[in-house]
């Protein structure tokens, strides 16, 4: 089971304005999302190895019943082959939100196994931010807390430019997962990281990071600490899959995800193809329009 197939991320996404609504179908959730102000699309998280004809036909039904645009079925599994087919759709996206590669660690060996798989420089960096006094806890979702990571972010989204949500959707997200997590780094009282996690039974993952720009801060190597911190974390809880969330296609040296990719590599090198792409349109017309109207934006 992955948190994304859960009630209560159905319910964040909607009190945090991300979906209008979801559904539940045979144990699955969909959400409903907007594209235009009229105009929706349903998608869904597809854990299972195969999509049967009659579950496909569910899908494509509900889609109609709702007016949405499309459907689209992004596939997410971390043990099975990823390469499969779905009746009446087509392997495409219109947004993605898993990215079909992903870094994971089994968690279900020992931590001595896990440090010997990491690459020397991962070891290393570990190493490093524990003799500079890098120290990692984990701390309550307060409010004040909450604002410090924001505040942190916007600087770190500053240095690195890359998109973020508004403080607002970080107070939901953290509140309204339970077993989302806060992990901050410091060293002599003054944080230098802060990061999000959720820890779960089955995976556990790596979600939201923020740190400080200051170089004497940064050659501390809090990163890697904050991380081994987090796997061990994981494991307590049980977890089987600790996934670092993301990273570049490994033939795809142009990546907007290379620099991340080179920061997770150095702690796994454990890449799997996780997840696909399928897409149903039930408005052929409109959803071509708007595609080309997206292109022609993005120029």
């Amino acid at each position: 089971m992955s948190i994304w197939q859960t009630e209560s991320w159905q319910k964040m996404l909607k009190k945090s304005g991300q979906v209008s609504d979801f559904f539940k179908v045979w144990d699955v959730f969909i959400e409903k999302r907007k594209v235009t102000l009229w105009e929706f699309w349903l998608f869904v998280l597809w854990l299972e190895n195969n999509l049967g004809e009659k579950d496909v036909k569910e899908l494509i039904k509900l889609c109609e019943k709702e007016k949405c645009l499309f459907i689209q079925i992004e596939t997410l599994n971390y043990f099975k082959n990823n390469n499969i087919k779905v009746k009446y759709f087509k392997e495409w996206y219109y947004k993605k939100f898993i990215t079909p590669y992903t870094s994971v660690i089994n968690l279900e060996q020992t931590e001595e196994e896990i440090l010997a798989k990491m690459k020397p420089k991962g070891r290393y960096n570990i190493k490093v931010a524990i003799k500079k006094w890098v120290e990692v806890k984990k701390v309550e979702k307060t409010e004040e807390n909450i604002k410090i990571y924001y505040d942190l972010m916007i600087e770190t989204t500053a240095r690195d430019s890359f998109n973020w949500n508004n403080l607002d959707y970080y107070k939901i997200f953290l509140k309204s997962l339970k077993n989302g997590e806060l992990l901050l780094a410091y060293v002599w009282e003054k944080v230098i990281a802060w990061w999000i996690f959720i820890f779960d039974k089955e995976i556990s993952i790596y979600y939201y990071w923020a740190s400080t720009s200051n170089k004497e801060y940064r050659n501390m190597m809090a990163p890697y600490l904050l991380q081994w911190t987090a796997i061990k974390i994981a494991k307590d809880y049980w977890s089987k899959i600790y996934d670092f969330l993301w990273v570049a296609t490994p033939w795809d040296n142009n990546s907007e995800l290379a620099w991340v990719t080179d920061f997770k590599l150095k702690l796994s090198k454990d890449v799997r193809e996780v997840s696909n792409s399928f897409i149903y349109t039930n408005k052929k017309i409109k959803y071509l329009l708007i595609t080309l109207l997206r292109k022609i934006k993005r120029k």
